[in-house]
């Protein structure tokens, strides 16, 4: 891909209302991308800090004195014109009331509705890291095919679940006891998790749950195998998987091996740059797998990942 023109840095500021709705902001017909609803801000200008840049926008804007609270990450997009990084930060405070002071239209939204909305690119995965997990579990198979094994992988779900994860995905070869173990473990946690199963499209739709695709699936699929209600994940490792996906609808991508892993002995990590460099160029929700533990959350987001996915890390030994 040529390189973009320009680099410009834009901070955005996540406002919630005392109901839990989020602030949208709709771009001008005369702008680039206009009509298309966004997360108010602004560019930052030479000189300026991020908390400077997102206060003078804000008044700009929409006639709001903000205080900038806590950063939640950044997303790298390449534009046919320009290449961006959109930083995010919540406004802890304000004072005023939001308005369209340069002739915009603003809304107040509820956050499961924001999927409704037609944003840019880089900001569908801010989204994404607002509403959805930070952290996505991958299952180990059980030790062995019998009752005392599959009791223990039961206690360790268990106790991954009592740790706050809630995206899970089984990975339980089809035989007929694997198959009773996934059928279980969803009904005994169908309100908790969000499930997606292993590769297996037939038994996903007979369950109910979602599915998440290997990366030799997607280049085989020329629609979306799942209705909208039942989650579609893919595993991918370069970039025509990663548009693949997205061409496909999928909610979310796992993308790696960042970094050496004992799951992917053979592969070679990408790093980090890397990892940002094809995270620019589509704008699905991604997770970054590979030799990450929780810690690396911040990391992830720092790239534009809006968390990790682990086997090891997230699975209680």
């Amino acid at each position: 891909m040529p390189s973009p023109k320009r680099s410009i840095h834009v901070v955005a500021g996540v406002i919630t209302d005392a109901r839990g709705r989020i602030l949208l902001n709709r771009r001008t017909e005369d702008r680039d991308m206009g009509g298309l609803w966004e997360f108010p801000g602004g560019k930052r200008e030479p000189g300026e800090s991020s908390e400077q840049a997102l206060v003078r926008e804000l008044r700009e804007e929409l006639g709001i004195e903000a205080e900038v609270g806590e950063w939640i990450m950044d997303v790298p997009q390449i534009y046919p014109d320009k290449r961006l990084r959109l930083e995010v930060r919540r406004i802890s405070s304000w004072k005023g009331s939001p308005r369209g002071r340069e002739g915009q239209a603003i809304t107040w939204v509820a956050p499961d509705k924001l999927s409704r909305y037609s944003m840019p690119p880089a900001d569908l995965p801010v989204v994404a890291a607002l509403r959805q997990p930070d952290r996505y579990l991958i299952t180990p198979e059980p030790e062995a095919d019998h009752a005392q094994a599959h009791h223990d992988w039961h206690q360790r779900l268990a106790q991954a679940l009592a740790a706050g994860v809630s995206r899970i995905q089984l990975r339980t070869p089809a035989s007929p006891a694997r198959v009773a173990l996934a059928e279980q473990a969803i009904q005994s946690h169908r309100g908790r998790v969000q499930w997606l199963l292993n590769r297996d499209i037939d038994l996903a739709q007979r369950l109910g749950v979602g599915v998440h695709l290997g990366s030799e699936q997607l280049l085989q699929l020329d629609a979306r195998p799942l209705p909208a209600d039942q989650l579609v994940a893919a595993s991918c490792h370069d970039l025509e998987q990663l548009q693949a996906a997205q061409r496909l609808g999928c909610d979310f991508a796992v993308l790696g091996p960042v970094q050496p892993s004992a799951s992917h002995p053979g592969g070679t990590p990408l790093g980090w740059d890397a990892f940002e460099a094809l995270r620019e160029q589509v704008s699905l929700p991604l997770y970054a797998l590979g030799g990450l533990h929780p810690d690396d959350i911040d990391q992830a987001r720092r790239h534009g990942a809006q968390g990790i996915a682990a086997i090891r890390a997230l699975w209680p030994t």
